[in-house]
């Protein structure tokens, strides 16, 4: 996919009504399901869960006091019991269920790396031989965290490639085959980094649940089928 705009498009949140209508359907045969909906639905957006969870038999949610007229509305009651299914409802890797947040964003721009030169700050990383790379949008500001440099890796034009030096605020540095300005990087939630949030977790000691809420509430949020 390219992007309409690419030098002044920032990382975009697609969360998948119908891989959350699902989640939700197979956490609604647990007996006495209960939705966990604080934190704006894990940074998923609460309007969109709470439609999901109730088509799907749920009726008893956990949100918070902000939320709680929405949570309502979708024909929900609400409960301060401590809930359990969060990963299955948002697809976290492990779970069993389906990704309900994939994580995009476009190349900002590109340039060629010789050997030995660095990128970023610190120059953490320097390329082993001649090489191109791509400016993404993305950084510690998003919820891209800064750990990720030089060991997490991205989804680019049917390839995983590698973030390359430090994560900086609002975007990182990948190192890159075939690619042009406007193509699009996937960091996690679909196809090559479906799991991507596992690796994720493994870098940085944070749970996928606390990876992905963060970035879900940092974010613009699309909802896509």
């Amino acid at each position: 996919m390219t992007w309409p705009n690419p030098r002044r498009a920032a990382p975009l949140a697609r969360i998948s009504s119908s891989a959350l209508l699902s989640n939700a359907r197979r956490l609604a045969a647990s007996p006495g399901a209960i939705a966990d909906l604080r934190r704006d639905a894990w940074g998923h957006g609460i309007d969109v869960v709470a439609s999901a969870v109730a088509d799907a038999g749920i009726r008893i949610a956990h949100a918070d006091p902000r939320h709680a007229d929405v949570a309502r509305a979708a024909g929900l009651s609400l409960v301060d019991a401590e809930p359990a299914g969060g990963e299955l409802l948002y697809g976290l890797p492990g779970s069993g269920g389906e990704p309900a947040l994939s994580l995009a964003s476009p190349i900002l721009s590109i340039k060629p790396l010789l050997a030995g030169e660095g990128v970023s700050y610190g120059y953490t990383h320097r390329a082993a031989a001649d090489t191109r790379v791509a400016l993404i949008g993305g950084g510690y500001a998003e919820g891209v965290v800064r750990a990720l440099g030089n060991r997490a890796r991205v989804e680019l034009a049917g390839a995983v490639r590698p973030i390359v030096g430090r994560v900086a605020m609002d975007v990182c540095v990948i190192d890159i085959a075939d690619a042009a300005p406007g193509d699009e990087a996937v960091y996690f939630g679909s196809g090559l980094v479906r799991d991507g949030l596992a690796e994720w977790a493994e870098i940085t000691g944070l749970a996928p649940a606390e990876l992905v809420c963060a970035v879900g509430l940092h974010v613009q949020r699309e909802v896509v089928a």
